[in-house]
């Protein structure tokens, strides 16, 4: 009797068990990378300078021009609107974790700094959100705090108004109006970004599960706050740099802000030292950028790789889904179309230097990383690689709010093996308009000075933060894509052609009606394009990728597919490139809307075709 009580005390055990898995909740992050903050209505804290009034409503703003929007990879202005809009969405989604994974600022600037610290915190308290950052490069330009300038800010009449931190960066002869000195626009160094976003991440809290760094000396089991604190100081979280006698800060730290979620924020900032070191201590200048990423991670914070593998096998250990993030992509970003697009236009065009080595992805999946979300590049976009030892990562790029198409991505934990990604467009964004009466002073001053290649007006005839977007890329591919990447001759060659003109290069009439019969065309549906709309195209899918679809529309695309076999068949070797590039870029990973099986290493799509 007592032996048949035992079983079924068992079994109605194993039923409970079985039952809170079933009934566990998901858990959802959202991802919000490269916002970019610049906090446009912040106040100098030793200068009266308010930046200009707007035209129309009176209100003063601290904004960049128009016209160094348009040259940039990132809106400067109007992203300060959207961060918001996308917080006000999490929230009403009730989504209580979010991830910021890099250049969270402008350029680590104090007051642009300060300023998203108080929208976080704001956040935090009323709607009891809790953030997650980790450093990008334009977060801590160089470790250490060093002047800075900026020579496109907005003045009065329209004019360019230079704001700096020292009155030897920048040349007085070039200033159209009287510059502005404030030590609130240098670049500030790891020690006061990461002190100044200490409640976000870097430091543990008492709320946190367990927390800890890549030199912590306390293991899971016998975690506490009192010692992780003492442990989080960041003069105790340094490295040493290959080839000096220097040491350097190093943000990375684990955290469990949920039972059994582990985040892994990565800071993958690697700063190259120069070959001659000046021998002043904490000199900015002894060290590059540090916007290649990855491929230097792996020169000089190999530390970083042994943490990594560290955690992951206790991750797994333990049951934890680990959840990676960072600033930097681990796997090619360019749907395997780099090799094509390094023939055509160059080994530094493209941003093909910032593309990880094959190396990154080998190492980071065998060091137990699954699944990774990276920024930097403003795409939308995801990767996947299997290492030879059959480990297979997922790198999930999310875009950035300030470029096209502006987004944020939610993960949904199902189970430990069971996750969702959907990519949220941010299109409608209240007061997205609000800066454009500034605009058209400084647009009336271009002309009026007859400025060379003035932007187009018609970007002001945005009817929402999503058209805006896609004009600012337009004119970015316009005034900088195009002088600056493509080879002039092959753009020459195809800019001004008309889609019909494209289709016919290589081919004869009679192979190319059967072609278009075949495919329920006519030769007057090429007639509506040209070259330049497809070289935009090209920009709006390697941006936006499956974003871009409906904007394209499957009636153009299956267009450009039949282009691009056509082209394949050319003789001109830089057309057969163009045409792979076209096609791969077309035909990524899912990246809007889909679910990972970390068990199966399957990634399926849930969008709507």
């Amino acid at each position: 009797m007592f032996r048949i009580s035992a079983i079924l005390v068992l079994l109605l055990s194993l039923y409970s068990c079985k039952s809170q898995q079933t009934t566990k909740k998901e858990v959802q992050i959202a991802f919000i990378a490269d916002a970019h903050l610049q906090d446009i209505f912040a106040q100098f804290e030793d200068s009266d300078y308010k930046g200009i009034p707007n035209p129309v409503t009176g209100e003063y703003a601290n904004i960049r021009t128009m016209n160094s929007q348009l040259h940039s990879t990132r809106i400067f202005n109007e992203n300060y609107f959207a961060f918001l809009e996308a917080l006000n969405d999490i929230v009403k989604k009730g989504i209580k974790q979010v991830v910021l994974p890099g250049d969270f600022s402008d350029d680590g600037q104090p007051i642009h700094v300060r300023g998203l610290r108080k929208i976080l915190n704001e956040y935090s308290q009323k709607h009891g959100l809790s953030f997650y950052v980790t450093t990008g490069n334009h977060d801590v330009v160089r470790p250490f705090s060093q002047d800075a300038v900026k020579t496109d800010f907005l003045g009065k009449n329209g004019k360019e108004q230079i704001i700096s931190s020292s009155l030897n960066s920048f040349n007085k002869n070039k200033s159209e109006l009287e510059p502005i000195i404030t030590a609130d626009i240098k670049n500030w160094g790891y020690k006061e970004t990461i002190n100044e976003m200490r409640d976000f991440g870097f430091f543990p809290k008492k709320t946190d599960l367990y927390w800890e760094t890549p030199f912590s000396n306390y293991s899971y089991e016998n975690y506490n706050f009192e010692e992780a604190q003492k442990e989080s100081d960041l003069e105790k979280r340094t490295y040493l740099i290959k080839n000096t006698n220097l040491y350097l800060p190093d943000a990375s730290y684990l955290v469990e802000p949920i039972k059994g979620v582990w985040l892994l924020a990565i800071d993958a900032n690697a700063y190259v030292p120069n070959e001659k070191m000046s021998g002043k201590p904490n000199d900015p200048h002894d060290f590059s950028g540090a916007n290649t990423g990855y491929n230097n991670v792996l020169i000089y914070k190999n530390h970083l790789l042994k943490w990594v593998k560290k955690v992951a096998a206790e991750a797994k250990q333990k049951g934890k889904t680990l959840i990676a993030f960072s600033h930097y992509p681990m796997i090619d970003f360019n749907d395997d179309a780099s090799p094509e697009l390094k023939q055509l236009f160059g080994a530094n065009k493209m941003q093909l230097q910032r593309v990880p080595d094959e190396e990154v992805a080998q190492q980071f999946a065998d060091a137990g990383i699954q699944i990774h979300f990276g920024g930097h590049m403003h795409i939308n976009d995801t990767g996947v690689r299997t290492s030879a030892k059959g480990n297979t990562l997922f790198n999930i790029q999310t875009p950035s709010l300030a470029a096209y198409m502006p987004a944020y991505k939610i993960l949904t934990i199902h189970s430990n093996f069971d996750l969702e990604v959907e990519t949220i467009v941010i299109s409608k964004v209240n007061k997205f308009n609000s800066l454009f009466p500034f605009y058209e002073e400084e647009y009336a001053h271009l002309k009026e000075i007859d400025s060379k290649d003035i932007w187009q007006k018609e970007i002001l005839n945005a009817k929402d933060y999503e058209e805006f977007t896609n004009w600012h890329l337009k004119e970015l591919v316009r005034l900088r894509f195009l002088p600056e990447d493509f080879p002039a001759d092959f753009l020459k060659s195809i800019v001004n052609l008309s889609g019909k003109d494209l289709l016919l290069m290589n081919s004869n009439a009679t192979d190319i009606d059967s072609v278009l019969k075949s495919n329920s065309f006519t030769i007057s549906d090429f007639e509506s394009w040209n070259g330049f709309d497809m070289i935009f195209d090209f920009y709006r899918l390697k941006s936006a990728d499956e974003l871009a679809f409906s904007k394209i529309g499957k009636k153009r695309l299956k267009e450009y597919e039949l282009i691009c076999r056509q082209l394949k068949k050319s003789d001109d070797p830089k057309l057969v490139l163009w045409a792979e590039i076209f096609y791969k870029t077309m035909n990524g990973e899912p990246s809007d809307h889909f679910k990972i099986d970390l068990k199966n290493n399957k990634i399926d799509n849930l969008s709507v075709k």
